[in-house]
């Protein structure tokens, strides 16, 4: 297994929250963090933070939009062209959209960001990560995704009513099944796939979407009793560099272990099913 200095460590979604926990934590082992943010500025205030923090001077900022396919296109361009490793992708970025929205390409957001966001930069990244394999790609999934349902003639709630919470379950269900599919693709590559559920978090992830007093303040009384991204990033770090995962794949992960994922995860053909979709909906 390579040394954890000689590790090169994709983070999305690196500026605030779970995301910047997770880089600095790898600068802290020693990786070479690439951070991936949207916002330059809060991008740039966060990396002279984990460099401060860390002492360490091997961290970059990379400036994309995971919501835009266009843009994931242009990110994974400028890595190939400036990394000749990749050890590590840990896809943490993501969106709640308390009111229905179209990104840049006319996809419902939720679903662009946390689902088909990571599904194609992994994918374009896959060629990297196998030439340095053994490598791992870390999907943050969530606990909710046991409750989604998923109509595949109607992922952007086109046909059904839309609802913020139900559209953000079924984005995690999606990322848990197409792990699973990936990792059975990659067998035998080196390159291992897991999700990992980090707990209810504190982060700012939905607070932009609570738009009138009411939602803030459920807001806040709901992240009352969510752990801080501190800790939550531990489980993902350990993941990401322990020795005993380092051959684990297809597996989904909460408080630090393989657990059962939703039933749905292991059906392949419905995982065919979802790939295929996916790849009709990215061209």
């Amino acid at each position: 297994m390579k040394n954890n200095k000689q590790k090169t460590c994709l983070v999305t979604g690196a500026n605030s929250g779970l995301g910047k926990e997770i880089a600095l934590g790898l600068a802290q082992a020693g990786a070479h963090v690439i951070m991936v943010c949207r916002d330059l500025e809060k991008g740039q205030a966060a990396l002279e933070e984990i460099k401060t923090l860390s002492g360490s001077a091997s961290i970059d900022l990379l400036i994309a939009d995971l919501s835009s396919q266009a843009d994931i296109r242009a990110l994974a361009k400028i890595i190939y062209q400036n990394y000749s490793t990749l050890d590590i992708l840990i896809n943490n970025a993501g969106s709640v959209n308390s009111k229905k929205i179209l990104s840049i390409e006319g996809i419902e957001m939720t679903l662009a960001t946390n689902y088909l966001g990571p599904w194609l930069l992994t994918n374009l990244l896959c060629d990297l990560l196998k030439q340095n394999a053994p490598a791992r790609i870390i999907n943050i999934s969530s606990a909710i995704h046991k409750w989604a349902r998923i109509d595949l003639m109607d992922l952007q709630y086109q046909r059904r009513k839309y609802q913020f919470m139900k559209a953000y379950a079924q984005s995690k269900l999606l990322m848990t099944i197409s792990s699973a599919e990936l990792a059975r693709r990659l067998e035998g590559s080196g390159v291992t796939v897991n999700c990992v559920h980090p707990g209810a978090v504190k982060t700012g992830l939905g607070s932009a979407s609570a738009h009138n007093f009411a939602l803030k303040l459920i807001d806040k009384m709901i992240k009352f009793f969510f752990i801080r991204p501190k800790q939550a990033a531990k489980p993902v770090l350990d993941l990401a560099l322990a020795p005993q995962w380092e051959n684990s794949s297809g597996q989904y992960f909460e408080k630090g272990r393989p657990v059962k994922a939703a039933r749905m995860t292991y059906d392949p053909i419905r995982a065919k099913q979802v790939w295929a979709s996916t790849e009709k909906m990215l061209h």
